[in-house]
């Protein structure tokens, strides 16, 4: 069994700010030729709870997944996040950024900062500037600052140091690191700049265990929305406070982590043989 964790963690405020970061699905549906994933699905993600998405294989998870992201379109319904939210997204090509340095690679995750970053250079750069680039300048510096550009650099290393890489390789080239070492410098750029939806295809993949227990506490602290796919149950155990079980074109939302969800489930089938063995005992007195 496939296993997706759906991580959402907010600042719980006042009302209003707890409306900002929910997800909403409305009559959600996917269909492919005759056959249906899901249909008429509608779910509230509250910020500060922990979604594991569960089911079998082929059973509509990576496509919810792929739904919620944006990168595929239902069949029918709508999912609706406040406007204006950044989402990120755990890259899975590994020979994408071959030729970008590590500490590039971190940072051109949070697009909005690296296109200011790199328009302030081509401006600062510019023999001829003008009042015009001066006051473009102006208008960068401000947005600069506001999404905290001046600790980008550093906060870029500390999540890399966090995941293993060292400051020894934080300029060399994606190309000449490992596998193992790519697949950390990626999560690092999901990770970087704070992102409000964060989603996370396995990413406990090739970690050793002090740092996944960097990961579990880092996402613990995380005041977002993460959306995390992993086969490692412990994991979603430490970090999933509810279950979003896919089976038969049914979801269904459980209270509870992985294993509160299997222990329920386990008690609902044997509920279920019990209520069928009586129903088989009265339909014999009965013939």
């Amino acid at each position: 069994m496939f296993i997706f964790c759906v991580y959402l963690c907010s600042k719980i405020k006042t009302k209003k700010e707890q409306l900002i970061g929910m997800i909403s699905v409305n009559n959600l549906g996917m269909q492919f030729g005759k056959r249906i994933l899901f249909q008429d699905v509608n779910l509230k993600f509250i910020p500060g709870n922990c979604y594991g998405v569960i089911g079998a294989n082929g059973a509509g998870k990576s496509t919810l997944m792929k739904i919620l992201s944006g990168e595929l379109s239902p069949s029918h319904g709508s999912v609706v996040m406040s406007p204006g939210e950044r989402m990120s997204v755990l890259e899975q090509d590994h020979f994408k950024f071959d030729e970008q340095t590590v500490l590039d690679t971190v940072l051109q995750g949070h697009s909005v900062l690296w296109d200011i970053m790199k328009e302030k250079d081509e401006l600062y750069s510019k023999a001829d500037f003008t009042d015009e680039d001066g006051i473009r300048a102006s208008e960068l510096e401000e947005r600069f600052a506001e999404l905290e550009g001046w600790n980008a650099e550093s906060d870029a290393a500390a999540l890399l140091s966090g995941l293993g890489i060292g400051e020894d390789k934080h300029y060399m080239l994606m190309g000449d690191l490992s596998g193992k070492e790519k697949v950390r410098v990626l999560l690092a750029r999901a990770l970087f700049g704070n992102p409000d939806n964060l989603l996370l295809d396995e990413p406990t993949n090739d970690l050793d265990l002090d740092t996944v227990m960097w990961l579990e506490d880092y996402l613990s602290k995380f005041e977002n929305t993460v959306l995390v796919v992993s086969h490692d149950r412990h994991f979603l155990d430490s970090v999933c406070t509810h279950t979003l079980d896919i089976d038969y074109s049914r979801v269904q939302l459980f209270a509870g982590n992985y294993s509160f969800w299997y222990q329920s489930s386990q008690l609902a089938l044997r509920q279920l043989q019990q209520q069928n063995k009586k129903a088989e005992e009265k339909r014999k007195e009965l013939l």
